[in-house]
Order: structure tokens, then sequence, then C-alpha cells
């Protein structure tokens, strides 16, 4: 049984970044409290509820923008070029499988 190190590496000595794994992962966890928010906030009908919700919705909106624009500069998500995301997809499947 192979054994991971905090870093993300196998004890094996075979280096692996998981930046892109772990940002991907932080990205769609903010995408997602985005969406829950906003919906937290139609279907309420207390202001001090909504209010805080609201709070949080932005500070969600917040991490999405730092996450993506992290990425981007580091071509980890290249959202303008539908072919090289597609072939990330396919390096990260594939990755994946091998663990």
């Amino acid at each position: 049984m192979t054994s991971w190190r905090l870093n993300g590496t196998r004890n094996s000595g075979k280096e692996m970044d998981l930046t892109a794994f772990y940002a991907g992962q932080l990205l769609g966890f903010a995408k997602t409290a985005v969406r829950s928010y906003a919906i937290g906030i139609t279907e309420t009908a207390t202001p001090q509820l909504r209010e805080t919700l609201q709070k949080q919705l932005n500070a969600a909106i917040a991490l999405h923008a730092k996450v993506f624009y992290f990425m981007l500069e580091r071509g980890l998500y290249p959202s303008y070029d539908l072919p090289k995301l597609l072939s990330n997809d396919v390096v990260i499947a594939n990755k994946a499988i091998s663990m």
C-alpha cells in the first residue's frame, strides 16, 4: 500500500503536484456555496437572516474569484481555451485512475 505525504506526494519518491486538483475542488465548493446562499436568500422571510446570507454570499463570490484567478494565472484553468480545458480534463482523469 502506498502512503501519501501531506504535500500530496507518495512516499515512493515520485512527486505529484496536486495543486490543480485541490484548487479545482475549492473552486467547485465556492461555486456551490454561491448557489446555496442565493437559494437561501430567496427562501427566507426574515430581514436579519437575509442580510446575513447576503454577507455570506458576497464572501463566497469573493472566494470564487480569488480561486478562479489563482488557477487562471497559473494555467490551471484555461477557461477561454476549450481544447486545452478538455485536454486537461483527460490528464486529470488519467491521474485519478492511476492513483
